[in-house]
This record gives C-alpha cells, structure tokens and sequence, in this order.
C-alpha cells in the first residue's frame, strides 16, 4: 500500500495537503514522508507512528534510550552515517536498530550482513538518531574514516611538529578536511554557539563549543588529532591567515551563509605547546540582532532607557566584564536610534555586524586609526549619535567627554563591576570631576543569565532555609528549575535575558562626584534615586520564571 493512501486513509492528511507535499518533493527532490513533514502537514512523531501501526514496527522514543555501547562498535562508522542508522541494543537474540525511513530495507539487509545477525528495525525520529549518531560515532565520524581508510591504530605518518608528511596546503585543500570544517562550523550554528574552541593536547584534539554562555564538548572521533594540521590549516586558509607561520597570533575574519543566513565567523589563532589553538567567534546577524523589547529590561528599566537614548546629548555608557552582552545593548539602542533624521556613526573594534542606516568606522592599530583619532575625525561629519565600541583611555575619554559637550549622543561601554563604578572609573582615568558630572546622563550595568527552557522548567514550592539570604519570598512562593528535554539538549536552559543596573545622574549624584566622593556614598545616593541592584533584577526574573536561583547567584554579587 502506498504511504499517500495509508496517510490520507488514516486521516492524517487531507488530498489538498499530500499533492503540495508531492510538489514540494518533486521540487526538492526528497522523500514524500520527509515533505510531508516540511511543510507541516504532518508531525514526524504521528507519521511515523500510523507507519509502525501498519508496517508492525515499533516507535520508540530515543531522548534517553539506554544505548549498548558493545553494540555500537558493531557497526562501521561508514555504514551508519551513510544509511542514517544506529544500533541500540540486543533483545531476545535480535539487534534492535533504530531508523527514520521504515522502507529503508535496504539498510537492514547490509547491517545482517556485515554482523551475522537477526536485525530487527524500531523507529526514531531523525533528528533523534542524529543525536545519537553524532554523540556515539562523533562529528564528522564518517569523514575521518574515510580519511583514515579505516584505521583507528595511530599508524598515519606525523612529522616532528605535529604535521602530516603531505604538504599542508594540499591537504588543507582535501575534500574530506574540507567537509570536516564545514560540519564543524554548521553543527556549531545548530547548537547555537557563539565559539568554537579548538584546542590541541598531547595525542587529542578538543572542540568545544560555547553555548549560551557555557562551554560544552563537541561529540568527536577520538583519531580527529590525526589531522589537527590540516583542520588548522584549512581555517587559515578561510580566513586569509599564513598557514606556514605558526610562531606568532593571526588573526581573520571567514563569511558563510548556512540556511540563507549570514555567519560571519572571527578567527583568533594562537601558538600552544601542542599546536596552534583556534577560537572562532560566530556572528550570526539574525540572533544577535535584538530590538531593544527583546533585551529583557523590566518594563521600569525599559522606559527609562529609551528616555536616554532619546537625549540630544551626553554620555551613555553600559558597563559589564566581557561577554556580558554590552555590544548587544548598543546596537539595540541604534536601531531604536536611526533614521532618516538622525546620523550615526560608530568607530567599533572590530565592527561586529553592518547595521542598516549606521556609518560604522573599524579601529585598525597598525595605520593609527585608534578609537581616540576615530572618534576626533567623526565629529567633522556632523553627526547627531556617536557610538564607541569602548573607551580603554584617557585619550578615548577625552575624546567621548568633548563629543558630548559639542552637542552630541555618545553611546559607550566601560569595564567596570557595577553602575556606580563607572564615574568613579572615568576619574581614575583623567577626566576632570566637573567634566564627568557635567556630562554622564546615566550608567547601566549588565549581566547575562540562561533562560529557563519553556518547554521543560518545573515549577516548585520556594523553601525560604534553602535560598540566598537576600531573596526573600514567601514559603507558598513557587519558582521554577531547569529539567531538561530534547528542545534545550537536556540542558534545561535556551537562549539568556539581561539582567539590568541603571544609575540615572541626578543633581545628589553629580555633586559627589564633582568632589571626588567615594562610590558607597554614590551608591546611597543612587539608591534614593531608584536604583535596583543586578541581583535584585535577578531576583525579579527569577519570581517570573525567566532564570532560575543557580543563574542569579552564579552571575550577579552580593
């Protein structure tokens, strides 16, 4: 019986519904069942389900399958990876292999083969057994066999510096190391990562990838060290780096589109005693890119910070350690910012991402374009907002101060621990006391927290004994913790929000710091004036069930 008839029979699908699936098969050129599920006409999991009912195959659910890794090497890598197939387990003298495709006998035929024994077939949902392929096999399992012919006994050739006795360039240029990357970087993408961490040991390689903050090791072939030289050398090839100098840091920039988005990817390239290490920064426009509502500013902090950006002068500056989403706040506030009235121009180091309607300048060091004659220059544009990426110096201080005594919006980020830091940090610089309090509207310090996995967070009953001592919730309260499922890859969290501190300058403010008053008595002042710690913010997104109690104390102080 024909899967059209068997679907449309069971009321899965209507007729209208299966010939656009045919159209869109035919199109792409895939199978019915997976263009069924493309264009939404049916969910893998029930289609799969009415095809187990009638081909007596069984769907199981492979989230937390209990694999038998004796099991696993009895399959070739080569095998899996081509027939989309991964074996599970042994019962009642069978093995049990899993498959999306239940009309893939083909598959079954090769493995009963290969293994001399009775296969029976239970069906996963394919990306599912993706999963399991890759965390058992490893990224790019299928590519380094086939660049090893095979062998996993360390029997490949390595010179006295770690590389492979072919010339570098040649097997850079391999089609196999070439595929290689490029699943490493798109694997990266769909864990949505923000860095790749390639790291070189004694006899290993390491991946990792930084997933919302958070390192995590990428599922690799134990034998990818073998090619730790070519896997290098081909991302200094992508970024127009010297494959033959490994003695000093290079730097470059690659650009990819995966899916018909953009990815532009930062290579830092640094000596190691085992090799040349690789952090790749992947900047993906379409997730970094937020719109000031997406941010995660309570409705309070919100208004106020679009009040500010709306000043015709003064210095905004949003203050953090690295990583704490700073750049983020800023291109937010200029979207909000640009339009057909208004100019902006930002000298950025480097620039992250092109931002429509902005004249953005790169900070190159090795002609003296530095942020400080940047940002002098600029100023002859006449333009109404100016963004630093930030000030680093007196000199860059200076600059920003006399921008926005001219007239102008000045938009910055400064290192600093907390709000209330930030003026103090602008004195220990060099700036006159008058000059930052004449100038400075407001601070704002930030953190980044993971958020709750929607899918997944469990709510709980608050137990006052077991909390910080500065949360304070009533014993009914309920909050809520990270689980874990298949949407967040069980890590019970997905994406992260900000968590805000926001010094607003008043006439009390800017009197202490014309006389060089010390912070706590800023602090006191800003107190009375509204300010609400990073922590509280935290624990406001906590009761909301936004992050949990884990992410507010690992990442905000007392």
């Amino acid at each position: 019986m024909r899967l059209s008839n068997i679907l449309i029979d069971k009321g899965l699908v209507n007729q209208e519904q299966m010939d656009r699936a045919l159209e869109f098969k035919n199109s792409k050129r895939i199978r019915l069942d997976r263009a069924l599920i493309q264009t939404g006409a049916v969910s893998e999991k029930d289609l799969l389900a009415t095809l187990g009912e009638h081909l007596n195959m069984p769907l199981v659910s492979l989230a937390q399958a209990p694999v038998d890794p004796e099991v696993v090497k009895l399959l070739p890598p080569k095998l899996v990876y081509r027939r989309r197939v991964m074996p599970l387990w042994r019962r009642n003298g069978l093995l049990e292999v899993a498959i999306s495709n239940p009309f893939e006998s083909y598959a079954l035929d090769d493995i009963q083969l290969l293994t001399g024994q009775k296969v029976r077939a239970v069906l996963g949902c394919e990306e599912e057994i993706e999963r399991l392929i890759k965390e058992y096999y490893g990224l790019g399992g299928d590519t380094i066999n086939e660049l090893t012919g095979g062998l996993d006994d360390g029997t490949l050739t390595l010179s006295a510096d770690g590389t492979k006795s072919e010339d570098l360039m040649e097997m850079a240029q391999e089609a196999s190391v070439i595929k290689l990357v490029n699943e490493i970087i798109v694997e990266a993408v769909n864990e949505r990562a923000s860095d790749i961490h390639i790291e070189p040991y004694e006899g290993e390689l390491s991946i990792r990838y930084r997933v919302d903050g958070v390192l995590r090791p990428a599922s690799v072939p134990t034998q990818i060290h073998q090619f730790q030289a070519a896997i290098i050398s081909r991302i200094k090839i992508l970024a127009n780096l010297n494959i033959a100098e490994r003695r000093v840091p290079q730097g470059g920039r690659i650009k990819f589109y995966i899916g018909g988005r953009q990815i532009d990817v930062r290579v830092s390239v640094i000596p190691m005693i085992f090799g040349e290490g690789i952090v790749m920064r992947l900047l993906d426009k379409a997730n970094v890119l937020f719109t000031l509502p997406q941010l995660g500013m309570d409705e309070e902090t919100f208004a106020s910070f679009k009040q500010l950006i709306a000043r015709p002068h003064g210095i905004i500056l949003v203050t953090g350690p690295t990583g704490s989403g700073k750049t983020t706040t800023l291109y937010a506030a200029l979207n909000a910012i640009v339009g057909k009235e208004i100019k902006v121009l930002t000298v950025e180091d480097p620039v992250e991402y092109n931002l429509q309607g902005v004249n953005q300048i790169p900070v190159d060091h090795q002609v003296g374009m530095s942020f400080e004659r940047g940002l002098r220059s600029i100023l002859r544009h006449d333009p109404d907002v100016v963004m630093i990426g930030e000030i680093r110096d007196l000199e860059t201080a200076q600059a920003a101060v006399q921008a926005s005594l001219t007239g102008h919006l000045v938009l910055s980020t400064l290192h600093t621990n907390d709000a209330c830091s930030a003026p103090m940090r602008l004195l220990d610089m060099g700036i006159e006391p008058y000059l930052v309090s004449s100038t400075l509207i407001a601070a704002m310090a930030q953190r980044l927290v993971r958020k709750l996995c929607n899918e997944c967070k469990e709510a709980y009953e608050a137990n006052p004994k077991t909390l910080p001592s500065d949360f304070k919730v009533h014993p009914s309260e309920r909050l809520y913790r990270a689980v874990g499922c298949d949407s967040c890859r069980q890590s019970g969290y997905r994406g992260r929000s900000g968590v805000y501190e926001l010094m607003l300058m008043n006439d009390d403010i800017a009197e202490l710091i014309t006389y060089r008053k010390p912070t706590y008595e800023i602090v006191t002042a800003a107190r009375k004036n509204g300010l609400r710690f990073l922590r509280e913010d935290g624990w406001l997104k906590t009761r909301r069930g936004i992050t949990d109690v884990s992410e507010v104390v690992k990442n905000t102080a007392i």
